[in-house]
């Protein structure tokens, strides 16, 4: 039904190009701004002014009810605004606007509509507002048509009912009588009638996140996710140059996560191409006032003198996105990453190997000394961090207002968010609070990179047999003379050998061994049967659980590895996939803990304890059997080899007998609240939060303890080779 009643005769000559028409006086203008729920008293006492066609403008203000009325105005359209800058000293919008870089031009209005809600879940307009009465004008209208800069805005969207008429404006401007226009922005009215105005609300998502140092099962799962959207392009159009304005139409893109889906109040859930709708992992989204979101600044070459056109031109893909890729691999350039803020978090996540680049840097293992701190450091890795280290500080130069510094990456984008982290800490320009969460990284670092670092914040989660956070194993460097013929067998003549030479080429030469900094989380697959498998997230505390994946690929005879098990990791590689392995099982550790903590029960059921029980035993068995059969062949019991094999063993013995305490601690510990949540058990967002985020119908499932999602059959042709989860194979640690 359309709200709009023909056009009365006095009207028409304003709209024939035939003839002018004289304005006449006589005539009133009224109107009224509403929120979704037909209540006017959130915009009472905003100030606005209206323009007709004879250049007269009428200034005052809405009252309780956000209505205004002018009498005795001339015949014709008129023009409403309402861009009254914001005055008052509530945060944050008062730091926005004083800022140093991109100063927001905030109004009274924005402000007022950041404090209504939609009346749909979904943040659908509402089509029949309770204050609309016979006989009136209806206008579906947003922010940005209202105030004179908008590019800080979010985007206008597109299904919109009743939009404003465009029309009006333009009859406005014909009937000027100077020959500048009478309005270049604002919502056209009709006068003699009543127009009510239903104003969006201003109202976006983020991803919830913990500033909690201490680890939490939410920030696990939500900053996987922030490390699988690193591997995405920022999909800004245009992505170089742009001349007036840009957008974000790529989905899945980083600017189109954060600058166009959440900021619109649209929940997203693909953050990669290969995502099937079949398994959506959505973020546990926090409902906020628009101000408050993820930020994608602003592009206005109007107000923003560096965003003009030239050589130095700023832009949102060059302020909130890294990309140093080069055409030619043998570059090494191939470090991407993204970067955004909000008045609480600033976020940075970076990407792991992709690109042939990638690997050019991962195997580049010679150790140099980290400049920023204490220890040697992979150089392939700090030269990724060196690359990026000017981006990041330049944002946050920018835009670091004390807020808690969270930092995410996966495999190689991991090793570099580690350096990056501790850099960041050791700043003495600026006090630094960092967290960092790393999804299946190499290490990084000497021993004595590892004990300066001890005070950062640095949860390290590894998957099951994922062989990446085994290298470079404590006996590793780079000899390229050799790994480089090594890598060209292994994929072009002999395999087998090829692969032989090309780890022989990784073995350390001088320098501390390598080691691991953070505090290790193991997800440990539980498999029932061929169609049942749980996973438990754990410290293990026992090196033969995080040398899982390359104890048999690197066990050296000389400085070579046997051959059979570098191969079979290297069909293991799924386990170190982001998307089809630390996503899922991230999800199914929050799904566990929260239904842990809901229910009041344990963290490992029965059945699973039973069976890691057995497992961890048989371990040490074979630990203990191992050591008594090199005591049993061991002529020279003073032998300096065979003491500190001794002595390793013993030790790894006793660390297994503490990994079936702490499993035994794992069976019969409850779960607070902030152990799920962490410091946003304390936000009273979380309760609506949750509710949305179960209305999901993925994360409805009611199964035992979480039970990891089964693959897409579309998805299987790759992962029946790497991306498929494997079960631990525990008999093969030894």
């Amino acid at each position: 039904m359309n709200l709009y009643e023909p056009m009365k005769d006095e009207d028409k000559p304003f709209f024939s190009s035939k003839m002018l028409a004289c304005p006449l006086r006589g005539h009133f203008i009224s109107f009224q701004l509403v929120d979704e729920f037909g209540d006017g008293k959130p915009y009472a006492g905003l100030a606005y002014t209206l323009q007709d066609s004879a250049e007269q403008r009428y200034t005052g203000r809405l009252d309780a009810d956000g209505f205004a009325k002018i009498e005795n105005c001339y015949q014709g359209p008129v023009v409403l605004t309402l861009n009254t800058e914001y005055v008052g000293e509530e945060n944050p919008y008062k730091r926005l606007m004083e800022r140093l870089s991109y100063k927001l031009p905030i109004t009274e209005l924005q402000v007022r509509a950041e404090q209504t809600r939609f009346f749909h879940k979904d943040g659908s307009p509402r089509e029949h507002n309770p204050a609309l009465k016979p006989g009136d004008e209806f206008i579906q209208v947003e922010v940005r048509d209202l105030v004179k800069h908008s590019a800080h805005l979010p985007p206008p969207i597109i299904d919109r009912k009743y939009p404003p008429e465009d029309i009006l404006i333009r009859a406005l401007n014909e009937l000027r009588f100077s020959p500048a226009p009478v309005a270049t922005f604002g919502v056209g009215l009709l006068s003699n009638r009543h127009t009510l105005l239903q104003v969006r609300p201003l109202r976006a998502f983020r991803p919830m996140l913990s500033t909690d140092n201490q680890f939490c099962a939410l920030n696990l799962y939500q900053l996987a996710i922030m490390a699988n959207l690193s591997y995405c392009d920022f999909g800004q159009h245009p992505a170089k140059d742009p001349v007036d304005r840009v957008s974000f139409p790529l989905d899945p893109s980083v600017g189109h996560f954060f600058g166009e889906a959440l900021s619109n109040y649209r929940e997203s859930w693909k953050v990669d191409n290969a995502q099937s709708p079949d398994h959506r992992y959505y973020p546990l989204y926090e409902e906020v006032p628009y101000s408050k979101r993820f930020e994608i600044l602003p592009f206005d070459p109007t107000l923003y003198e560096q965003n003009k056109p030239g050589e130095n031109q700023e832009h949102p893909a060059k302020l909130h996105f890294f990309d140093d890729s080069s055409d030619s691999w043998l570059s090494a350039k191939s470090t991407q990453a993204f970067i955004t803020h909000h008045d609480e978090v600033i976020l940075i996540s970076i990407r792991g190997t992709l690109e042939l680049a990638d690997w050019w840097r991962d195997v580049d293992a010679a150790q140099v000394p980290f400049e920023e701190g204490q220890g040697k450091v992979h150089r392939g890795f700090y030269e990724a961090y060196k690359a990026l280290k000017d981006f990041v500080q330049d944002y946050l130069d920018q835009f670091h207002a004390g807020q808690k510094i969270i930092i995410s990456g996966h495999s190689l984008g991991g090793a570099i968010a580690l350096l990056l982290a501790e850099a960041l800490r050791n700043a003495t320009d600026n006090n630094y609070d960092v967290l960092l969460y790393t999804y299946g990284a190499p290490r990084t670092g000497d021993a004595t990179f590892v004990a300066a670092a001890e005070p950062l914040a640095h949860h390290r989660a590894v998957n099951n047999n994922d062989m990446i956070p085994s290298v470079p194993a404590p006996w590793m460097n780079a000899r390229r003379s050799i790994w480089i013929p090594g890598f060209k067998a292994m994929f072009i003549t002999n395999p087998v050998l090829g692969a032989l030479i090309f780890v022989a080429g990784l073995v350390r030469v001088g320098g501390a061994p390598y080691q691991h900094h953070g505090t290790l989380h193991h997800f440990m697959l539980v498999p029932f049967n061929q169609k049942e498998m749980s996973s438990i997230l754990w410290r293990p505390g026992c090196d033969s659980i995080e040398q899982a994946a390359c104890t048999r690929a690197l066990a050296k005879d000389g400085d070579l590895p046997y051959r059979d098990g570098w191969i079979t990791q290297l069909m293991s590689l799924g386990d170190h996939s982001i998307p089809r392995a630390y996503i899922p099982l991230s999800w199914a550790t929050l799904r566990r803990w929260q239904q842990t903590q809901e229910t009041r029960g344990t963290l490992v059921t029965e059945r699973e304890y039973a069976l890691v029980d057995q497992a961890l035993k048989t371990m040490r068995f074979k630990v203990e059997e191992k050591s008594r059969h090199m005591r049993y062949n061991q002529r020279d019991l003073t032998d300096a080899d065979y003491l500190q094999a001794d002595i390793e063993l013993t030790r790894e013995s006793d660390k297994l007998a503490h990994s079936l305490q702490r499993l035994e601690r794992l069976r019969i510990s409850h779960l607070s609240l902030a152990d799920v949540y962490g410091s946003a058990a304390q936000s009273p967002a979380l309760e609506i939060a949750l509710a949305r985020w179960k209305d999901q119908r993925e994360n409805t499932l009611q199964v035992q303890i979480a039970m990891i999602p089964e693959p897409d059959p579309a998805e299987e042709l790759f992962a029946s080779l790497a991306d498929k989860p494997r079960p631990l194979d525990l008999d093969s640690l030894i």
